[in-house]
């Protein structure tokens, strides 16, 4: 099984204390439970990136459990690089990250 490396970029950092804030503000601990899921699961794609599918143009979609929110990252199989760059509610368009200053 290959290891890979991870980059998350600072897009997909905010998103995560967006998210975090808002859970934060249903209930308390919400946020901190989801903050808990999202870094677990993105750090588990240093070992099983290549297990999900690509989605769209060379992204990858992994789905978080429990709560509804998708991250995308792309794999350089070349470099062995996982980057993360937006963690987002499956509720809106997948393709919004396009909107961002890359």
């Amino acid at each position: 099984m290959k290891t890979y490396k991870l980059s998350i970029d600072d897009d997909a950092l905010q998103d995560i204390q967006n998210a975090t804030d808002w859970y934060n503000e249903q209930l308390y601990g919400l946020g901190k439970r989801f903050q808990k899921q999202a870094t677990s699961q993105i750090s588990g794609l240093k070992s099983s990136a290549s297990l999900y599918a690509i989605r769209y143009a060379d992204v990858r979609c992994m789905r978080l459990k429990t709560f509804p929110f998708m991250v995308h990252y792309t794999l350089n199989l070349d470099t062995l690089l996982v980057e993360v760059f937006a963690l987002i509610h499956t509720s809106r368009n997948p393709e919004i990250w396009k909107q961002r200053n890359l």
